[in-house]
């Protein structure tokens, strides 16, 4: 009889070079939020991938930036604290780097730091020639011994199991630590936040989204009239500013109305059951530096 495998694998990368839509390709649900602005991973996501032979629990990590705030902080600080934990670490670069940055430099040094195991997946392919994808494969593959270096495009459905095949071969044997039934460590309240969030970033002006964080104030399961289950879910909306609270609210409305559905028909397919969804809108300065709520929210438990 084949061995059954299983393993901890990290994805980590600088912002917005697609991780989270890699993580959501890869466990086939949408747990990771997706915007195209940077930051949009805040915490690390756990998904569970559940395979004949295999059980890998991977992590969506904040993205490496230059920290400007305490959750800025917090944010690397997570996502460099995953990588001694990992059996297997995803280093996620674009195509179209023509050398190491500054930020993969940072990650490939700690990638270097902790001798693990590491594929690296260069994202975006489509968007360079062939001579200068073979010319950045051979830049990081003499600074480190990668497992294998796999070129994708994140959006494609083809890179899947291209990427698991190669994830399953570099994990040894063991016990399957979740589930099979499960495909992520999030709560539905945590879900329900992200999914609001993700709306917001994708609707709102530049400006405005990462100073917000949301808030589920209350999530309750009860049976309407015609005997369905539905999710009563009352969520804050918490901004900086007066000014971005009139801009998350929008004239008359509207903008906290999009915003609202667009979440609540997300999570109802997420959760496959109806939701009655109320949001509101409340200023708190100065948060993003607020080590209680930062690290309430935000830091690696």
């Amino acid at each position: 009889m084949e061995e059954f495998k299983s393993g901890f694998v990290t994805i980590i990368g600088r912002t917005n070079v697609g991780k989270s839509t890699l993580i959501n390709l890869l466990v086939g649900e949408k747990i990771a939020a997706i915007a195209n602005k940077v930051q949009t991973t805040r915490t690390a996501i756990k998904g569970i991938i559940n395979r004949e032979k295999s059980q890998i629990i991977i992590t969506d990590t904040p993205g490496i930036h230059k920290p400007k705030h305490k959750l800025n902080e917090t944010m690397i600080e997570t996502s460099f604290a995953t990588i001694p934990d990992s059996d297997i670490i995803l280093f996620l670069i674009e195509a179209t780097s023509e050398d190491i940055g500054r930020g993969d430099r940072i990650i490939l040094e700690k990638i270097k730091e902790s001798k693990r195991k590491a594929i690296l997946i260069i994202n975006k392919i489509d968007l360079v020639k062939r001579e200068n994808l073979l010319k950045l494969i051979d830049i990081y593959s003499k600074e480190y011994k990668f497992e294998a270096v796999i070129p994708i495009s994140a959006y494609q459905e083809k890179y899947k199991n291209i990427i698991l095949d190669e994830i399953e071969k570099n994990l040894k044997e063991g016990p399957a630590y979740y589930n099979i039934e499960e495909y992520t460590d999030q709560t539905m309240r945590q879900l329900a936040e992200e999914t609001i969030r993700e709306k917001a970033l994708k609707l709102l002006q530049d400006e405005v989204p990462h100073g917000i964080y949301i808030e589920i104030e209350k999530m309750k399961l009860r049976k309407n009239k015609q005997k369905e289950e539905i999710y009563d879910i009352e969520a804050t909306i918490y901004c900086l500013r007066e000014s971005h609270k009139g801009i998350i609210i929008g004239k008359n409305g509207e903008m906290l109305k999009r915003i609202g559905r667009a979440a609540r028909i997300d999570m109802e397919q997420n959760f496959g059951l109806k939701i009655n969804l109320k949001t509101w809108v409340k200023v708190k300065q100065d948060w993003l530096d607020n080590s209680s709520i930062v690290n309430s929210k935000f830091k690696l438990k």
